[in-house]
């Protein structure tokens, strides 16, 4: 069980992992060992909250396929079980900034003296540009 909050948590069983040999230098380990951990969480069949399944959609972008399943990969330790600790702690990550409800934007108006001071700063600042202009040939 992989707790993302005190009330949303994600069944081991909902998680396929694979492994497979990173790219990169490593040497003749890299062409030995499959340390590399590619884990596959289906997003659409999934426990979670529809709510939390929308956010988590729109979040993961590329990472997500046709099918509705997120691909979390992780390559940059030398072993399986750090690689599998990192994609795993990558995905609950993931999903606790999904789980994380938006506020919504209340519409406010702007108050009467503000446009009141905005009217004046335009009209004093009319009144500069007016006062750039050639001058008249009256003398």
């Amino acid at each position: 069980m992989l707790w993302i909050t005190p009330a949303l948590s994600i069944d081991e069983r909902e998680l396929d992992e694979r492994f497979v040999r990173a790219s990169g230098p490593g040497g003749q380990n890299v062409n030995k060992v499959a340390t590399a951990v590619e884990l596959r969480f289906d997003v659409t069949g999934s426990s979670l909250p529809a709510d939390v399944k929308q956010r988590l959609t729109s979040l993961a972008g590329r990472r997500l396929t046709a099918e509705g399943v997120l691909l979390v990969d992780s390559s940059e330790h030398r072993t399986q079980g750090q690689n599998r600790q990192a994609a795993r702690e990558r995905l609950v990550a993931l999903i606790r900034q999904a789980a994380i409800v938006p506020t919504r934007r209340r519409p406010t108006r702007a108050t009467k003296a503000s446009k009141l001071r905005r009217l004046a700063t335009k009209k004093k600042r009319a009144q500069v540009k007016a006062g750039r202009g050639r001058p008249s040939g009256d003398d």
